[in-house]
């Protein structure tokens, strides 16, 4: 995932309506385990809460419900951890550029943004895996676009995403390289106005993490469909301090809740299992 620049659209039903979000309630019932809380860094073993950054909205990952409260896969799976760690996430805010930086400044404990682990993002912070997600595109329903040969095609995507920062461009490089019009790649802010600008056909197509894609989809009461396959499968995971304990209280917190069936409770309820993962690393970038 991520974020940077471009014109934000005013927001449609489809992209921003919350109605169907799953309930919370089922998720709840998570308890302490002394042996993993015991592997956190001193200063939170002092603490009641851990402070999370996020960048919202990503739906279905992270988002606003009506009531203003941040909801989502990642805030269920996250509350879970903390519960197992005998804390408290405390949610703050960010743009996802500033994440990483407010990390290794100390604001954060914690960056939780779907933020696809690659080896670059590794030489500024560690990370715990917790679920894998690919590219997809979609396309305005009856209006194929084939992602392989979209030269020319104007193209949403959510600023500093892997989509926007790497897929995009390797694909508009090699339509110059073959002689053809560089993809027109119209970077958003939020991934919500993307979505938006492909269903009032402002693009031709986006490009977004998988269950975000298919999210939109979902909510867009048929107006937008997939455009080819999922591809570029990668771990997300949730950045913390080079070097630093939590990283690893962090994967036996997702690891217990992987094995006790909790964490797959939380991603059906969510819909995204596909992407649910059966062992939690630490750094599992890959590329």
């Amino acid at each position: 995932m991520c974020v940077v620049t471009g014109g934000v659209l005013v927001l449609s039903g489809c992209s921003n309506s919350e109605d169907d979000a799953p309930d919370v309630a089922k998720v709840g019932g998570v308890d302490k385990v002394d042996t993993i809380a015991a592997q956190l860094p001193d200063k939170l073993k002092q603490s009641d809460k851990l402070v999370v950054g996020v960048n919202i909205p990503y739906q279905p990952n992270e988002y606003k419900d009506p009531s203003g409260k941040i909801v989502g896969f990642d805030v269920d799976l996250m509350d879970a951890v903390a519960a197992t760690l005998g804390l408290k996430a405390d949610y703050l805010e960010s743009s996802f550029e500033k994440i990483i930086p407010l990390i290794q400044a100390g604001t954060y404990d914690v960056g939780m943004s779907s933020i696809t682990d690659s080896k670059e993002r590794e030489q500024s912070v560690d990370f715990t895996t917790y679920f894998k997600a690919g590219s997809q595109w979609a396309q305005q329903t009856g209006k194929p676009v084939d992602p392989e040969n979209a030269c020319g095609k104007k193209v949403a995507v959510q600023a500093t995403t892997v989509q926007d920062t790497d897929e995009i461009p390797k694909r508009s490089e090699k339509c110059l390289a073959e002689g053809k019009p560089a993809i027109d790649k119209k970077s958003f802010d939020e991934q919500s106005a993307a979505t938006t600008a492909l269903v009032l056909g402002q693009v031709d197509a986006m490009s977004a993490d998988s269950p975000v894609t298919a999210y939109g989809i979902k909510k867009s009461d048929g107006k937008i469909e997939a455009a080819g396959a999922v591809f570029d499968s990668a771990p997300y995971g949730w950045a913390i301090p080079k070097g630093s304990a939590l990283g690893k209280a962090l994967q036996a917190a997702v690891q217990h809740l992987i094995d006790n069936g909790k964490y797959l409770e939380i991603a059906k309820n969510w819909g995204v299992q596909e992407g649910a993962i059966t062992k939690s690393v630490i750094n599992g970038a890959e590329s």
